[in-house]
């Protein structure tokens, strides 16, 4: 039979703890952890490419536009004026270099942002995804007053540039004076503009460098233009100063066609407008109280702005008991009883009416007076904004000479600024830059590109695959490595079963010539170098939990002890959850638990098994509690008696979990063969419950590695595996334990 060298090398008892798998080179290893994750390194790499496909569906396309440009070293002297520069900075190797520099200077995209005047533009925003609203505060530029609104032109005009300096590309062709300048957003046509303009401006930014060096003039306009922003900045002070001094609050104001500016409305003449429309509503209310005031002192309460609902009904209860009054006195005298009766109502009708009316009268009375005090209030407040209005007033033909010497300063220094920019133009020598192409609107988007962006995402994918695995691997506590069990446990390996798919476990034990055969008697063998006199006489099985392997282990090592002759008899120490009559399919009917409650007679328990020199005692009725039966020493009195009829008694005891069943059985045998499934669980969960074992003085000869799959650890052999499982509270059918063990292995 052919095994995977690893399982050979681990199985071996005086093998070394040296990691095998740290042996290997490390582009393997490296192999080996992907081959194992590749499930999950597949999906990441799926992942990062449907979101470079989502990413290329979801971009907005980006079209670019280029301008080329030619810059030569020398130009033509057109002028007689010599600047400051040398005539031989053109031929400086750094020229080129500085050119293409001042091609990507802040100062050149500002230059651009405001001769496209991309600060109002939100069609320039809008081609790279950014609303204009969000800088600076919401709302149009022209609706702001004059300082917030050159603050908030001047914040959206450095955003624009900067937008212009992160899309802009200059691309020098080489070997050549040649400059390509292009430009990408989400509109074609803006894209073309801002090329084109960049590549004028540019050539402007030049003619203005050389200007600036030979212009005497242009200082003295600079000069003057100082003198005239500090007068401007003066008066402008000057102008609020007054205007919070007196109190002007202006809140509208207009400019005509000569700049002067002119105030429409002050919160003063608002506020009186305000104020003069209440006073009028108030003496309305007035003037309605006093109707009604002298209609009820009059006695003219039949007015219809004096009867209310009560009044009303009362007076037509009154005048139909009078005509009820009137019919009876026809036909009968004043002393007839219902005629008193109805005297009685009417008189009662006419103490009501006068009551109401008395009540009116009061209610109307507060009414007025309210309202004079209310228009009282109204019209003191009214007569104290006219006079302040009639101050503000008084006082406008001061803020009417600030205001008028504020324009004048303004208009002064925009004349004198739109003369300082014409001068510039003025005497230029000829430029050595010029245009070569203009920038065309592109046809078809420049981006994004579906074979780039998938290429990007195939690498980051991999990439992302890579650290996911070894992240992984390196979180993963489970023992994949026969050769770390020694170093993660602390405890011997005495063999590898493999994972193998097989329906019956039990016909592949009996099997000697079986892949799961030949591991268990490796196991034997390692077994019998654990001891001086070879494999022990008493041994148990336990694991750290549930469906690990633990039954079948047992039961297989007593079935190669028994083809060897040995006399072996298999106890099922599992009295919450039995497992050994499954596999002899025999009743639990009588057991251990039976003779831990009393019963001596233990050979009458015992039950023939189909493996060769092999009994069997199954654990019996489950008991209320098995602790407390395992607590007594009866179990060491029954494997004492057992082991000498037998060669050898294995107990299969349950897991470790959180029981202290495995640690009482400990104290009755000689040791413990532990096992534990591959790719499971927590190395230090594991090596706990070997502690566990340790502390409660039980002996520990090695450890079981099970349901091992060489394919999955990296080792080239493959095995399946189809054990019976079970589960504790509650018992569970073969076909659900297979299911079980098939979806722990994947």
């Amino acid at each position: 039979m052919i095994q995977s060298p690893a399982l050979v090398a681990a199985a071996q008892p005086g093998a070394t703890t040296t990691d095998t798998a740290s042996s290997l080179p490390i582009a393997l290893q490296y192999w080996n952890i992907f081959w194992r994750r590749r499930l999950i390194m597949a999906l990441v790499l799926l992942m990062a490419l449907l979101a470079g496909v989502a990413l290329t569906v979801l971009a907005i396309p980006q079209f670019s536009s280029a301008a080329q440009i030619e810059i030569a070293r020398e130009s033509d002297q057109v002028t007689k004026v010599d600047g400051l520069e040398s005539k031989s900075i053109g031929q400086s190797q750094e020229f080129y270099a500085t050119q293409y520099q001042l091609l990507r200077s802040r100062s050149l995209s500002e230059r651009v942002a405001r001769e496209l005047n991309l600060g109002r533009s939100p069609e320039f925003f809008a081609a790279h995804d950014v609303d204009i609203t969000s800088i600076g505060e919401g709302g149009a530029v022209s609706d702001r007053p004059g300082s917030v609104r050159s603050e908030l032109l001047r914040r959206r005009e450095r955003a624009a540039a900067g937008l212009l300096r992160g899309n802009i590309e200059i691309n020098p062709v080489r070997g050549s004076s040649l400059v390509n300048i292009a430009y990408t957003s989400a509109d074609a046509t803006m894209s073309a503009r801002v090329a084109n303009a960049w590549s004028e401006q540019f050539i402007q930014a030049t003619i203005d460098r050389r200007f600036a060096s030979t212009a005497e003039a242009r200082r003295f306009l600079e000069t003057r233009l100082t003198d005239l922003r500090e007068r401007l900045d003066a008066s402008e002070r000057e102008l609020v100063e007054y205007a919070v001094r007196q109190n002007i609050i202006i809140l509208e104001e207009s400019t005509d066609g000569d700049g002067k500016t002119r105030t429409t409305s002050t919160l003063t003449s608002i506020n009186l407008q305000e104020w003069n429309r209440q006073l009028a509503a108030a003496t309305s209310v007035r003037l309605r109280a006093e109707g009604v005031r002298q209609a009820l002192a009059s006695r003219r309460d039949n007015d219809s702005t004096v009867a209310n609902n009560t009044l009303s009904a009362l007076r037509q209860r009154r005048a139909e008991k009078s005509a009820e009054l009137s019919a009876l006195l026809v036909r009968f005298e004043a002393d007839y009883p219902p005629a008193k009766a109805l005297q009685e109502q009417i008189a009662s009708l006419d103490t009501a009416i006068a009551g109401e009316q008395r009540r009116t009268l009061t209610a109307s009375s507060a009414e007025l007076e309210a309202a004079l005090r209310q228009e009282s209030e109204l019209r003191g407040r009214v007569d104290q904004l006219t006079n302040q209005l009639s101050d503000q007033e008084r006082a406008s033909t001061q803020f009417n000479i600030l205001q008028r010497e504020v324009d004048t300063n303004r208009q002064l220094y925009d004349a004198l600024l739109q003369r300082y920019k014409e001068i510039g133009v003025a005497g230029v020598a000829a430029n050595n830059i010029a245009v070569v192409d203009q920038a065309t609107p592109a046809s078809s988007p420049s981006s994004p590109n579906i074979f780039l962006n998938m290429a990007i995402a195939l690498l980051a994918g991999i990439s992302l695959a890579a650290v996911v695995a070894i992240t992984l691997e390196n979180l993963d506590e489970g023992i994949r490595d026969p050769s770390t069990v020694r170093q993660l446990l602390g405890a011997p390996l005495l063999g590898v079963v493999p994972a193998v798919d097989i329906e019956d476990i039990r016909a592949d034990v009996a099997d000697p010539k079986s892949i799961s055969s030949e591991a268990y008697v490796t196991i034997r063998s390692n077994l019998s170098f654990s001891t001086d006199h070879g494999v022990p006489a008493t041994f148990m099985v336990t694991s750290s939990a549930q469906a690990e392997g633990k039954s079948t282990t047992a039961y297989a090592l007593a079935a190669v002890l028994g083809r060897v002759g040995r006399t072996v008899l298999l106890i099922d120490a599992d009295m919450r959850l039995p497992t050994l009559d499954r596999y002899l399919d025999k009743r639990n009917a009588t057991g251990l638990s039976n003779y831990l409650s009393g019963d001596d007679d233990f050979q009458t328990m015992l039950l023939p098994t189909p493996l060769d020199n092999v009994l069997a005692m199954v654990a019996g009725p489950i008991p209320p509690s098995a602790a407390e039966l395992l607590s007594s020493d009866r179990l060491e009195r029954l494997i004492h008696a057992a082991s000498e009829k037998f060669d050898h008694v294995i107990v299969d005891c349950p897991p470790m979990l959180e029981l202290a069943d495995a640690t009482l059985v400990s104290r009755s045998v000689e040791g413990v063969v532990y096992v534990v499934e591959a790719n499971r669980g927590s190395s230090r969960a594991i090596a706990s419950s070997l502690n566990r074992l340790r502390n409660a003085q039980a002996r520990i000869f090695g450890v079981v590695l099970a349901k091992y799959s060489a394919e999955r650890s990296g080792y080239g052999y493959g095995y399946g595996a189809n054990y019976k499982y079970y589960r504790y509270g509650g018992e569970a059918d073969e076909a659900e334990a297979a299911d079980t063990v098939a979806a722990s292995q994947r």
